[in-house]
């Protein structure tokens, strides 16, 4: 057993190693492994793939064009270290950190305010797995209802937050015990990284991408909980709470590009922090192509609101003509004729785009055939949209690109 003295110096080194180890990271040469490689073997012949194929012995880059979104949780638990320090080896110029608060109000990055009987380990830990607003409840064959849970950071206070550990995003909805339950990872990701997964707060990501170098793309995450929560705090403080970390870390604006769903949001910073809210993105979760027109009646509204970016999901920025080609969609040419900076989400995120139903490929699915149709996507929205960034579950993709098109 090891004495407390030890355990404190073992943890000493293991903290300056991990903090030399990402210091380091920021002037290492990129690594994009076999993965564009093998996206561009699968590309049709023509000039895109001799492009991508002139550029397989060159260096790659770090690009901001490329967004890590959540990390790089194709492979490795989303939001935790490991799969910040993957996107930044990959060549990510910007981190995603989604951002959402425990029950004593500390920030911390997760997707979603009640994901963590998804993304991490807690229904294992009994003393934690207690205090969720929903327990386990097994599947139930008699009438079809799934297997449940519902666990959220408000939960739990950010001592207990950190004693979990993240796992792949995903649950078995057919299970019976939690052990089968908390199995529930997509055929086309792995389970290879997630021996490991250290969950993060909002300062401790800003630290880490501090040290590696990358710009900051936080997510301001819609509460699941009612607010004010617990009384008296407001989404306004919540808002500007996640900002106040940045001015506390002494982050230059520039490098921060604050995100959310909610307009109000936006308005807010632009009251209370004006030189961040310049380069805040507006995100729009479009259900359908309805749903992007209405968005396309909206933007001389938004642009009057002081919007000046907007992150519709790709589909929405693109469509196929009669030949299979992937073009513009109006949405898209309405944004840039009106002036408005686009970003997109998400890549790597259809497993091996061959499923009709996928909804990052809904109008545009018969032009899309296979894996490396990936490029082809990630073309049209550089060439056709003319993008300035795409968050990708896989960062050596859009970092490849980037850095073989010269973004």
């Amino acid at each position: 057993m090891r004495t407390p003295g030890l355990t404190c110096a073992v943890s000493l080194i293991a903290t300056l190693l991990s903090v030399g180890s990402a210091r380091t990271l920021a002037e290492s040469p990129i690594q994009v492994g076999p993965r564009p490689a093998y996206l561009i073997d699968q590309l049709a012949p023509g000039a895109l793939k001799t492009q991508l194929e002139g550029c397989l012995d060159k260096p790659v880059q770090r690009s901001r064009f490329s967004i890590a979104h959540r990390g790089a949780p194709l492979q490795f638990p989303e939001h935790t270290r490991e799969s910040y320090l993957a996107a930044a080896r990959m060549g990510a110029g910007m981190i995603e950190c989604d951002v959402t608060f425990t029950k004593d109000r500390e920030l911390v990055c997760r997707h979603d305010q009640c994901d963590l009987h998804a993304t991490t380990n807690i229904l294992s830990i009994p003393t934690l797995a207690a205090k969720c607003s929903a327990g386990f409840t097994p599947f139930d064959p008699a009438t079809g209802a799934p297997a449940s849970a519902r666990c959220c950071t408000s939960d739990l206070s950010l001592a207990e937050f950190q004693q979990l550990r993240g796992k792949m995003d995903g649950v078995n909805p057919q299970a019976r015990t939690v052990e089968a339950f908390m199995q529930g990872t997509p055929t086309w990701r792995t389970d290879l990284y997630a021996s490991t997964g250290t969950l993060m707060t909002h300062r401790e990501a800003i630290a880490l991408f501090q040290q590696i170098g990358v710009a900051m793309t936080p997510e301001l995450k819609t509460p699941a909980v009612e607010m004010p929560f617990a009384g008296d705090y407001t989404q306004e403080r919540f808002a500007e709470q996640m900002l106040d970390d940045y001015v506390a870390a002494g982050i230059d604006p520039s490098r921060v590009r604050a995100q959310t769903f909610r307009i109000a949001d936006i308005q807010h910073w632009q009251r209370s922090h004006p030189a961040f809210a310049k380069n805040a993105i507006a995100l729009f979760d479009l259900t359908d192509a309805r749903a992007a027109e209405r968005l396309r009646n909206q933007l001389t509204e938004l642009k009057q609101q002081g919007v000046r970016t907007l992150a519709p999901p790709l589909w929405a920025l693109l469509r196929s003509d009669e030949q299979g080609e992937l073009r513009a969609s109006p949405l898209a040419l309405e944004a840039r004729q009106q002036g408005f900076e686009l970003i997109t989400w998400t890549l790597e995120r259809s497993g091996t785009l061959q499923d009709d139903n996928d909804y990052y490929l809904q109008g545009i699915s018969d032009a899309i055939n296979g894996p490396g149709d990936t490029w082809r996507i990630l073309a049209a929205l550089d060439q056709q949209v003319g993008v300035t960034g795409v968050f990708s579950d896989w960062p050596a993709t859009t970092s490849y690109y980037a850095s073989c098109t010269h973004h």
